[in-house]
């Protein structure tokens, strides 16, 4: 445990210097902001001064960012994912996992105003669940509209949108894999000839291009 802590210490310094040249500040321009001296800036970021909390907590502030992360602290068990939901495409999407890379997941709320179909085509497989509300999915000839507790899975390389019917926001959750990874429930919609409608209750619709 001593030796987990004084790596934390030791890595602190490069931290620092990393933020304060990401944020395009001077040793200079951090002591006004913070009222540590220069000479003491230098020493923290070089690790030749020990970082104490006093020094740690005004750098915090002037930085914006939370204690634990200036100091890169190691994760104390807490499973509770920190959820920050982002404004984007007439939507509020919360990421629901925190590592890069493999299956991505996300809730989404999507507004009345996401009406307007703009189809587009990218690299990935997605599977679409809804939780409250009705959600429109045009891909590829198909134009689906899907009720709470049915879900989607396509292939993303085909002309794809999903969004409100214009009557009502429509809240989803969405699994995505750049790689193309499918989810394990898959089945085919009813009749291969037949003219998509409005899916049953609780059926999964799969398209593969």
């Amino acid at each position: 445990m001593a030796n987990d802590d004084a790596a934390v210490l030791a890595s602190v310094g490069s931290r620092l210097r990393a933020l304060r040249r990401q944020n395009g500040s001077t040793l200079s321009r951090l002591a006004e902001s913070t009222g540590i001296s220069v000479s003491t800036l230098s020493r923290l970021e070089s690790g030749e001064r020990k970082p104490t909390l006093e020094l740690l907590l005004p750098l915090a502030r002037a930085y914006q960012v939370p204690l634990d992360e200036l100091v890169g602290a190691p994760p104390v068990g807490d499973p509770r994912v920190r959820l920050k939901p982002i404004s984007r495409w007439d939507s509020t999407i919360v990421p629901l996992t925190q590592h890069p890379g493999g299956l991505q997941a996300y809730k989404m709320i999507i507004s009345v105003e996401r009406c307007d179909p703009e189809p587009r085509t990218h690299e990935g497989y997605e599977w679409l669940y809804v939780l409250n509300g009705r959600l429109r999915l045009v891909l590829a000839e198909h134009d689906l509209v899907l009720r709470a507790g049915e879900a989607a899975e396509f292939d993303t390389r085909l002309p794809h949108w999903f969004g409100s019917t214009g009557e009502a926001p429509v809240e989803i959750l969405s699994l995505f894999g750049t790689q193309g990874e499918r989810m394990h429930v898959r089945a085919k919609p009813r009749g291969a000839q037949e003219t998509p409608a409005e899916p049953s209750q609780g059926r999964t619709a799969a398209f593969r291009a």
